[in-house]
């Protein structure tokens, strides 16, 4: 069965797609990033007037996205503790990761899934981190 998940206290998708797709036992989720539900807010960024990066704080960013992956784990029917595998996509490796990767071993330290994490140039919206998981579910 391959079905589609959505919750209701995650942000909404910026494109065509769902949080998460159920196949099998388990729980696909597209990519997470860090905005809050139902604004364009993203915790830790200023924009300039042109609507692009000013300033940003990594670690507001991370706590978000992983509290946005967390909410969709649970209202999808799988939960934190059964996160398999992230894939975590950073604009900025060099001044980001440190930060980025204390705050996720304060996070994972007792989940610890399997990862990479990859620098790109870009996300669609202004957010320095994107996260992509695979779950199990029921």
């Amino acid at each position: 069965m391959n079905e589609k998940r959505n919750s209701d206290k995650a942000p909404e998708p910026v494109g065509l797609y769902p949080h998460a797709r159920k196949v099998g036992n388990l729980l696909f989720l597209s990519g997470v990033g860090p905005r809050k539900k139902g604004t364009k807010i993203i915790p830790g960024v200023e924009l300039d007037e042109d609507g692009k990066i000013s300033k940003y704080d990594i670690a507001a960013q991370c706590k978000s996205v992983f509290d946005n992956v967390k909410t969709i784990l649970e209202d999808s029917g799988s939960s934190w503790d059964r996160l398999v595998d992230v894939t975590v996509f950073l604009t900025n490796m060099d001044d980001d990761f440190k930060k980025y990767n204390e705050i996720y071993a304060d996070y994972f330290k007792d989940v610890q899934p399997c990862r990479t994490t990859v620098e790109i140039n870009k996300l669609p919206t202004p957010i320095a981190i994107e996260l992509k998981c695979i779950a199990t579910i029921d």
